[in-house]
């Protein structure tokens, strides 16, 4: 019984580790198809070759109870020594391997994490597997036991997702979270050296699981001194201190506060997986060109609006400006997370405003017809998701528009490459076919914000508007901008293909002008400002 609950749990250390280096991973490699290629591959590359090297190792130890006891013993240990190891070393290295080829990179940096980690633990399999065929259990069943062995550490897979998800992401660092199902798996090892006096090498085993134990739980306790993911990091030019960290499936979400200045002022960052979604001042006023440039779009075209809806929450602002317009404004967001840092740390208030923590493609397919705008800023990672650029996101989209209502999108757009922006354009134009779009000056950048206003009718002629508040280094870019609408024309155009549910031809450029976008922010952040 001892030997399947180590296997149980083992089980559940690999999907927990694969989990996991998809959140450590994505700050610095992004979230394309590629990076995703990478970390599959190596995943199912490292269970194979653990496969093979378990079954060998059970061949050449002849039949010997007490030998296979002790390799099946040891590979928790071993297993726990290799994730310590990759804790100690991608901190340093993630970054510059990003910034080498964020493709190839990706391979290497999935290979360091899980390589040893998992070719250790899957090898435990056919050593059970070999345990059962020699031992007291022989001839108990046709298959030696490898069904039982292999139907117990996929269901330890499965309950370790949902540890992971539920008990780890959401509380602690993934750095942290490493190093605690290394310290599991390491303790297992010195509980099957305690309790199996039979074991071959029994001090051995024993050895080897408190060093790895020690080293895990060492790495654990000194984990944000080593790192250094408290900060101060500089950049910008301005000192950053972490103030808070959540976790949630959806990302990692960092409040980063600057060092004051001396009339005690300071900025706030809201800072997710290496995309700023927002800069709020010390009096929570954005400082964000973007949030102005959504607010002043949507007044522009719907100057009397009686109801918005806004995709994507941040910081909170773009729908508390427009609530304080007296607009009854409802947010969707799917991270639970956004609505709790928005209130402590950014000044969001829910007054006029309902916030639905829900999927955006889900909510717009239940949506009513009664929104004269809609706000669309959804991005993860490196853009927006692909099933949020689709037909059919956009059709019902439309649907969530009243008579003469307008969707205003904050975008980006790679300039080098026009023919990957072109899709998103096309496959917009195919729902809400009048579009004008807008694009501050880029001061030679050459993967900028571009603002998109579309309808399914005629749009009315610009209303002049006027701001309260607007910072200014971004008063002149912002009346510039609004001063200079362009028309989507076929140049726009050319090249895009329309994105559906059942088919995607645009996933290539797409994950393209996600790369491009993920190696600027890499080689523009400080290393430790990545690390989650």
């Amino acid at each position: 019984m001892l030997l399947y609950a180590i296997i149980f749990l083992s089980g559940a250390a690999i999907l927990a580790l694969e989990l996991l280096a998809s959140r450590v991973m994505t700050p610095y490699f992004g979230v394309s198809l590629y990076i995703w290629t990478g970390i599959l591959s190596i995943t199912l590359i490292s269970l194979a070759l653990g496969y093979w090297a378990g079954g060998k190792l059970a061949q050449r130890t002849g039949a010997g109870v007490a030998k296979l006891t002790q390799l099946f013993a040891l590979m928790p240990a071993l297993a726990a020594l290799g994730i310590a190891a990759a804790c100690l070393a991608y901190p340093f290295t993630y970054a510059p391997l990003a910034s080498f080829h964020l493709v190839l990179g990706a391979f290497v940096a999935a290979l360091v994490l899980l390589f040893v980690p998992l070719v250790t633990a899957s090898a435990m399999n056919p050593l059970l597997v070999a345990i059962c065929l020699e031992g007291e259990r022989r001839g108990a069943a046709g298959d030696a036991g490898a069904g039982k062995v292999f139907f117990v550490s996929t269901i330890g897979s499965v309950v370790g997702v949902f540890a992971t998800a539920f008990l780890l992401i959401p509380f602690v660092s993934n750095f942290s979270a490493l190093l605690i199902v290394a310290l599991v798996l390491a303790l297992l090892t010195v509980l099957a050296a305690a309790a199996r006096p039979q074991i071959a090498g029994r001090g051995t085993v024993a050895t080897v699981g408190v060093i790895a134990a020690v080293a895990a739980g060492a790495l654990l306790a000194g984990a944000d001194a080593y790192t250094g993911r408290q900060g101060p990091y500089t950049y910008g030019g301005v000192k950053w201190q972490v103030e808070g960290s959540y976790g949630s499936l959806f990302g990692t979400v960092k409040v980063l506060r600057s060092e004051a200045a001396p009339d005690g002022r300071f900025l706030r960052l809201y800072f997710q997986d290496g995309l700023t979604q927002n800069m709020v001042d010390s009096q929570n006023r954005s400082s964000s060109f973007y949030t102005y440039a959504l607010e002043a779009l949507a007044r522009t075209y719907q100057p009397k609006m009686h109801g918005a809806l806004v995709l994507g929450l941040g910081a909170g602002m773009v729908p508390m400006r427009l609530a304080a317009l007296g607009v009854p404004v409802e947010v969707v967001d799917i991270d639970p997370a956004a609505p709790r840092v928005a209130e402590r740390y950014f000044g969001f208030s829910k007054r006029n405003i309902v916030v639905h923590q829900a999927d955006a493609r889900t909510f717009v397919q239940r949506c009513d017809g009664s929104f004269d705008v809609a706000v669309v800023d959804l991005f993860n990672g490196d853009g927006t998701p692909d099933y949020l650029v689709t037909r059919q996101f956009f059709g019902d989209l439309k649907r969530c528009l009243a008579r003469g209502g307008v969707a205003v999108f904050n975008t980006f757009a790679d300039l080098e490459h026009p023919e990957h922006y072109a899709h998103f354009l096309a496959t917009l134009k195919s729902e809400l076919p009048h579009l004008v779009l807008y694009r501050p000056s880029s001061g030679g950048a050459t993967h900028v914000n571009s603002f998109v206003v579309a309808a399914a009718a005629p749009l009315p002629a610009p209303a002049s508007i006027t701001f309260d508040y607007l910072p200014t280094q971004h008063d002149r870019p912002l009346w510039e901008m609004l001063s200079g609408p362009m028309s989507v024309t076929a140049a726009h155009l050319k090249g895009g293909h329309i994105i559906t549910d059942a088919r995607n031809p645009a996933a290539h450029d797409l994950a393209q002008m996600q790369l491009t976008y993920r190696k600027t922010v890499v080689q523009a952040m400080p290393a430790p400002m990545l690390l989650n």
